[in-house]
């Protein structure tokens, strides 16, 4: 069975589990954990918990768990990122959409598996955390977009207990920057896709990689237990060594 929601962190969101009676509970608390993650984190709410920490109206010690721990997660990969990665904006404001969307999907899919659903895979805006196997008891298949034309798939992979997310200026234009030099256009690369064991470590480092530009997808090469396939300006794909493990 099948549920998209829409109207959530400005994305569709679909989860999918494996079996033709599948209790509604199961995605209605889905469904309220991302309503519950927007409206703590969206910078768009003025009454959201980071848009009262930017306004100064909540010191650190008055902070929630789960914002001290997305502020630590972000920390983790500005520091493993050397620098590519930062929720502070430039105008001195932090934003952790970039590392939120991945973090909140692998919470939600644990609050699955914790009601003990097995097979599923949910949705965020294009990034996936696929656990189990599908309906057919195979791994679940992913397609990769082609940013030029965003219909057109380029490459289906397969995953079981593993995450995906793509990171590019295609659908929302420019909306990534190099926190190292704020004010160069980033246009080397048009997207990048990154597998890993989670979507949360897959989002944040394709991210982080997408501001490194060319050198991104040798980044994403570095990194134990991640692969990724980056397509540049030109058209041209290039992808990790064991990419193709994923292909199908």
């Amino acid at each position: 069975m099948k549920q998209t929601r829409t109207d959530i962190m400005g994305m569709p969101i679909t989860v999918e589990v494996v079996g033709e009676h599948v209790p509604a509970e199961h995605f209605d608390a889905v469904f309220a954990y991302f309503e519950a993650v927007d409206a703590r984190f969206s910078t768009y709410k003025n009454g959201s918990e980071i848009t009262r920490i930017n306004r100064g109206e909540i010191s650190k010690p008055k902070q929630s768990p789960e914002m001290r721990e997305v502020f630590a997660l972000a920390e983790k990969t500005k520091e493993e990122a050397n620098g590519y990665f930062d929720i502070r904006n430039p105008d001195g404001l932090l934003d952790p959409s970039g590392i939120v969307k991945g973090w909140a999907i692998h919470k939600a899919a644990n609050l699955l598996e914790k009601r003990g659903v097995k097979n599923f895979y949910i949705d965020a805006g294009g990034d996936i955390e696929a656990r189990g196997m599908n309906d057919e008891n195979l791994p679940w298949k992913i397609g990769i977009r082609n940013p030029f034309k965003p219909a057109e798939i380029v490459k289906n992979v397969q995953l079981s207990n593993a995450g995906i997310a793509t990171s590019g200026t295609y659908i929302r234009g420019f909306h990534i920057y190099d926190p190292r030099s704020p004010d160069t256009v980033l246009d080397e690369i048009v997207s990048i896709s990154v597998i890993g064991p989670n979507i949360y470590e897959a989002d944040r480092f394709a991210t982080a990689a997408f501001a490194m530009g060319r050198q991104g997808i040798l980044f994403i090469e570095s990194l134990d237990g991640l692969e990724g396939y980056s397509i540049d300006a030109y058209g041209q794909a290039t992808y990790t060594s064991n990419f193709n493990n994923y292909v199908i």
